[in-house]
């Protein structure tokens, strides 16, 4: 007879048999001189190859205005690697044979013989696969993304149809746009030269290993299924906290704000992988209706209402872990004057026959005492009889917390009795553990993102209809705000949990706040 570990190794489900491969193509990388090349997308490629995930051939293309040839390029590559690789220290044969499929292309983003340039690099390649497969990755600023899907396409590199046996796609970074006419604008733009499935719009925390596994907490675990509803979830906490503060980016956040750079993305994300229905199966399309869905079915903010249900923050001067920190208006390039949030909070509704009344709370902030990203599913207190008469406010409510980062894990939270002579109650914990389960090994973000688009894989980017059902969102919140200052219940010290309006939010229900909490 088997043993039970011997069983629970047969019951391992492999999901990966229906993946698509992953063909023979070229990547070229649009702003290859810039930080983001050099810290995330170069090693994450050396990493997919170390495993033995990329194709085989493949050609990786840097584009950029600077002046040098592919054997500096590469050298470049390499010092970086030294310097951002998750694994240490780097293979140096390794190193040597990925690098040998790396090359420059030196040209202006505006001007057409740069593409033209390109094409006859790409043209040059003797395999088919290398010519014909063609991934282009847009690491630069958003306002040339048109720009350069415009050249792509005069120069014949990027088709709205394909030849048949051979694609092209595009990746593009965040931010897509920075309110909802913006966003239009840019869709129209580069559907007009590439199909909507053509387009990945990546948001880096979607490639998260912990974010992904809430799909697989919910709808493998048939316990969890019954207790996801309005009739035991009291409410539901999203929390993503930064301990840093903005430094070396003040110009941007100037311009973006906590909402725009962290909440019309990331956290929309997270609440729509937590709360959406279940989809009619595992295929791209299928997964992305269900988010759209819900982000539909979030109740939109008259700007009347704006004021009872967000909340915004801004940073001053404090103090973490025995470091000062100085004020956001006293950091480099942001105004004296500044009214840009550095924190936010809101209350959502979400109108659907599954959460009808169940309020959801989001926030995030800068300078804040942890690094932490986690959702807390907050159920309904017992009923006021037997302990809970006793008890009263004492015995907590049970919940079931999601750490995405650090520390990843699941744990639920329940009453236990501490043992002795006599009766007393606790909350506590069962915890699971990604580490101690699994090891320690978690790929980088840009190594999952990077390997679906090659793959041709869109279930972990961003469509259309997302995207701008979520700006439509955010601004009205914004008209809501109407450029009105900061209130004086808006202001927290560095190393706080965010200002005193946020506790003021909850407890306006007999609600709190339950702060991540380090994991030793």
């Amino acid at each position: 007879m088997e043993n039970p570990q011997q069983l629970d190794e047969l019951l391992v489900c492999r999901l990966d048999d229906g993946r698509k491969s992953v063909e023979p193509c070229t990547v070229v990388i649009f702003g290859a001189s810039g930080d983001l090349t050099a810290r995330k997308l170069i090693p994450a490629l050396y990493h997919l190859y170390r495993e033995k995930h990329l194709p085989d051939p493949f050609r990786i293309i840097g584009f950029a205005r600077r002046e040098k040839n592919s054997e500096s390029f590469r050298a470049e590559m390499g010092e970086a690697l030294q310097k951002f690789s998750r694994t240490k220290p780097v293979d140096a044969d390794v190193w040597s044979a990925f690098s040998s499929n790396l090359q420059y292309c030196q040209g202006d983003m505006s001007d057409p013989a740069a593409y033209r340039k390109l094409a006859g690099q790409i043209e040059g390649f003797e395999h088919p696969g290398l010519r014909k497969n063609r991934l282009f990755y847009l690491a630069t600023s958003p306002s040339q993304f048109a720009e350069v899907t415009q050249h792509l396409n005069a120069a014949g590199l990027l088709e709205k149809v394909p030849a048949s046996g051979s694609w092209q796609r595009i990746v593009v970074e965040k931010p897509f746009g920075h309110d909802l006419a913006s966003a239009h604008v840019l869709n129209a733009d580069l559907t007009r030269h590439a199909h909507e499935k053509q387009i990945f719009r990546i948001d880096h925390y979607l490639g998260k290993e912990t974010v992904q596994n809430i799909l697989m907490f919910r709808f493998s675990n048939s316990i969890f299924e019954e207790l996801w509803t309005r009739r035991s979830v009291d409410h539901v906490q999203i929390t993503v906290s930064e301990k840093l503060g903005v430094g070396g980016r003040g110009g941007y956040y100037e311009e973006a704000g906590a909402m725009r750079d962290m909440l019309q993305n990331h956290l929309l994300q997270v609440l729509a992988l937590v709360a959406m229905e279940p989809p009619v199966s595992l295929e791209a399309e299928s997964i992305r209706d269900e988010k759209v869905k819900l982000l539909k079915s979030i109740r939109p903010l008259a700007p009347i209402q704006v004021a009872a249900n967000v909340v915004r923050g801004q940073y001053t001067a404090g103090e973490i872990d025995g470091q000062p920190r100085p004020a956001y208006r006293g950091e480099a390039k942001v105004k004296a004057d500044s009214n840009v949030e550095t924190f936010i909070a809101l209350r959502m509704l979400i109108d659907n026959w599954r959460w009808s009344g169940v309020p959801f709370y989001l926030r995030t902030g800068k300078n804040l005492p942890l690094s932490a990203s986690e959702v807390r599913v907050q159920f309904r207190p017992t009923p006021h009889v037997l302990f809970a008469a006793q008890c009263g406010p004492k015995l907590d409510a049970n919940a079931i917390t999601l750490r995405l980062q650090p520390n990843e894990g699941i744990t639920l939270r329940f009453n236990g009795k501490i043992p002795g002579t006599s009766m007393r109650l606790r909350p506590v914990r069962m915890h699971f553990s990604y580490d101690s389960e699994f090891g320690a090994y978690t790929p980088e973000a840009y190594e999952r993102l990077l390997l679906e688009a090659i793959a041709g894989d869109a279930t972990l980017f961003i469509r259309r209809d997302e995207v701008e059902t979520a700006w439509g969102f955010i601004d009205s919140i914004r008209a809501g705000w109407d450029n009105q200052p900061l209130m004086e219940n808006e202001f927290y010290a560095a190393g706080t949990w965010g200002p005193a309006a946020a506790d003021e939010l909850l407890a306006a229900s007999g609600r709190a706040w339950r702060n991540p909490q380090p994991v030793k």
